[in-house]
């Protein structure tokens, strides 16, 4: 029985052919190696992958924009540049229309001020022209999509774990709710950091690369046990030891796992909501059953608790709860209702 599973799960689909991106027109763009020296110097300091992802991204749009307009020396670059740069995010328009956020337009040019901070220290510029650049600052948004516990648990049964790949997915979904860790650390996450007999989950240099150790609830851990034995060696295809593998017997990549989480929303019928979702439903459920705002502040791995109390806004049970029985204007036992009375 398990030689057959093992057969099915093992005839995967090859994976199709990379493809391959066409020349950039900007190649030749001296400004080029000074990205590079840049990142490579964003490394060195110790900062995180997705930083250095996301500097360098940033970065190379900005050095395209730049070439389109024939600024190829760092001298060229004033802070009349930056501001001109700074109002083609602010019209620029996506494919379906919409503009750029003020979240997305700051996390484009953030980057930049670290880069040309950076410029000016080794000597490569004068002066830092990005110094006096004023950011557009992000509205605080509560999170789009609020789930019910409900909800969870419509999100949660979703995979069908008859299938090894639905029992895969469950535990997924199980760790995501139960910890409330991040995308990226869910992704990380290796075999000898889920402690099932304790109860405890490491996440090893999470966001602003901090440790921390997390408790995991007993029906994840019953599910992350099940998946152990019955998947995993299904999966592992080489000596790796990261906790969640994929199809292909390899660590899941953010988006894909991403595409797979809100794969179960819809199934719920839940109109947008993916990883995040459930680390916010963990937050306000937590609260709502009274929870200490700083135990949730610890689990979620916020440095400053202004970040954790965006929760006591969306946990309503509380305030329904205290409206209801505050509030005048409400029904009386043994009261009719408005129209009766009229």
């Amino acid at each position: 029985m398990i030689a057959r599973r093992k057969q099915r799960v093992l005839r995967r689909k090859p994976r199709p052919p990379a493809r391959v991106a066409p020349a950039d027109p900007s190649a030749a763009n001296p400004l080029w190696s000074d990205q590079r020296a840049f990142i490579a110097w964003t490394a060195a300091v110790g900062l995180s992958a997705h930083t250095v992802r996301l500097r360098e991204s940033a970065v190379g749009a900005f050095i395209r924009w730049a070439d389109e307009r024939s600024l190829t020396d760092p001298t060229q670059l004033s802070r009349a540049v930056l501001e001109g740069y700074q109002r083609h995010l602010h019209h620029y328009r996506k494919a379906n229309g919409e503009p750029l956020s003020f979240a997305t337009q700051a996390t484009r040019l953030n980057p930049l001020r670290a880069f040309f901070k950076w410029m000016a220290r080794e000597r490569r510029i004068l002066y830092n022209p990005a110094t006096e650049l004023v950011l557009p600052k992000p509205p605080r948004q509560l999170p789009k999509a609020l789930l019910s516990v409900v909800q969870v648990e419509a999100v949660i049964h979703a995979p069908d774990v008859s299938t090894p790949m639905g029992l895969r997915n469950r535990a997924i979904l199980e760790t995501l709710y139960s910890t409330a860790i991040r995308r990226s650390e869910l992704t990380a996450l290796k075999l000898y950091e889920v402690d099932l007999d304790r109860g405890t989950l490491m996440v090893r240099l999470g966001k602003g690369r901090r440790d921390r150790l997390i408790p995991i609830g007993e029906r994840a851990c019953a599910w992350i046990r099940r998946y152990l034995e019955e998947v995993r060696p299904l999966l592992a295809i080489a000596e790796d030891a990261t906790l969640f593998l994929t199809d292909y017997g390899e660590p899941f990549e953010r988006h894909r796992l991403s595409d797979m989480v809100a794969k179960y929303m819809r199934h719920a019928g839940l109109t947008h909501g993916s990883c995040h979702a459930l680390r916010h439903a963990c937050a306000t459920h937590m609260l709502e059953n009274g929870a200490d705002i700083r135990f949730i502040q610890v689990l979620l791995g916020h440095s400053e608790l202004s970040t954790t109390q965006i929760y006591t806004q969306v946990a309503i049970g509380k305030l329904k709860a205290i409206h209801a029985a505050t509030h005048p204007a409400r029904l009386q036992r043994g009261e009719d209702s408005a129209d009766k009375a009229s």
